[in-house]
């Protein structure tokens, strides 16, 4: 077990193409200096299996063709329920890191912030802020697991497949990048309303209550100056939730899983889906924590600017509350993923296997006989 974690804990997803590109050629090199196959024993097998996998891939009936109208569609309905449900199912958790965040003396730890909210409120406090997270992230969803897939497209498009499989993190990062740009603006009315049910007591028990009142006190602008702070805490999240998750799941299919994912039923496919999808989410609270915090206090006070509130928490305050969001994050974000391919499985949509080097850049490499 440990002999097949090794290579995958020294592998660095983030690779540069030319380090990769050395990595992948120095090997086959040195087995044609000692006059082997320059393809590795697994090669042949691995191209047959591939053979089989075009066949099998020409069998399955798919529901749609990959790029469509209709494919985009059923992603963006598979972003709304990934995202809707997972984070509506968090909400207890997440109403007790945002009390933390805006005030860590009264709610001191995940524990002490449940004890607390249970005395203060009773069971049915704890899902406080159910409703605009639901409307929020289902918003939130849509966009960012829609318009990933078509900027994917779109800049591979403008990459051609070559610069596409070498330059294959930098796209699933300028991917996520841009479509979470436009996720939060279609989330951040919503997360300001929960923000204020949550950690302002007695301001509004409901969205239909927190919604005029925002209005009322400071117009439009009350819903949306917290979307600077957003794209902050979730651009960054976004683009380590999806190039990690990416270059995770083909690092598993390399390393780890003792078969090809061609090979793999629906069912291990998916295990594979949620375990890269925990250890991305790992990532993704680290990477946006900070900004949570910012954006946490920014919704609840009037008047004041992101920076303000950056200066005065602190490099320890934007920290308070890391331990909950690890733990929210990450299973939040393994159950997206595994809710995600599990609808693109339901509904038969094209599920493109891990990249491998297209055989136009193997010849100019010399990597074919």
């Amino acid at each position: 077990m440990f002999s097949s974690l090794a290579p995958l804990a020294r592998l660095n997803p983030f690779h540069a193409p030319h380090l990769q590109l050395q990595q992948e050629t120095g090997g086959l090199r040195r087995r044609e200096a000692a006059g082997e196959s320059p393809l590795p024993p697994s090669s042949s097998s691995s191209c047959s299996r591939r053979s089989l996998a075009a066949a099998s891939a020409a069998e399955e009936e798919y529901s749609c063709e990959y790029g469509s109208l209709k494919f985009y569609a059923l992603c963006g309905f598979g972003g709304i329920l990934s995202c809707g449900l997972t984070h509506t199912a968090v909400v207890p958790l997440d109403l007790v890191k945002c009390r933390m965040q805006v005030d860590p003396q009264k709610y001191r730890s995940i524990f002490n912030g449940f004890s607390v909210t249970l005395k203060e409120d009773g069971v049915r406090g704890l899902a406080k802020g159910w409703a605009p997270t639901f409307i929020g992230y289902s918003m939130q969803g849509l966009c960012k697991f829609g318009f990933y897939e078509i900027f994917k497209v779109f800049y591979s498009n403008m990459l051609g497949e070559e610069n596409t499989y070498l330059w294959r993190t930098s796209l699933y990062l300028a991917a996520s990048a841009s479509a979470e740009f436009f996720a939060d603006i279609a989330l951040a009315p919503m997360e300001a309303a929960k923000v204020r049910i949550q950690t302002q007591p007695g301001y509004a028990n409901t969205l239909r209550q927190a919604a005029p009142k925002m209005f009322a006190e400071e117009g439009i602008w009350a819903f949306y100056k917290g979307v600077a702070p957003l794209w902050m805490r979730q651009i960054p999240y976004t683009m380590m939730k999806f190039a990690c998750f990416e270059r995770t799941v083909e690092a598993l299919y390399k390393y780890v899983v003792p078969k090809p994912r061609s090979e793999c039923s629906k069912a291990e496919q998916l295990v594979v889906t949620f375990v890269a999808g925990y250890i991305a989410g790992v990532f993704c609270a680290i990477v946006s924590h900070p900004a949570d915090s910012v954006v946490s206090v920014l919704n609840k006070e009037k008047g004041s600017s992101a920076l303000e509130v950056l200066k005065r928490l602190g490099i320890k305050g934007v920290w308070k509350g890391l331990f909950a969001r690890i733990i929210m994050i990450g299973t939040l974000t393994a159950l997206q993923w595994f809710i995600y391919d599990s609808v693109k499985v339901y509904f038969r949509l094209p599920r493109p296997p891990p990249p491998e080097m297209p055989e136009s850049l193997k010849k100019k490499l010399g990597l074919t006989e």
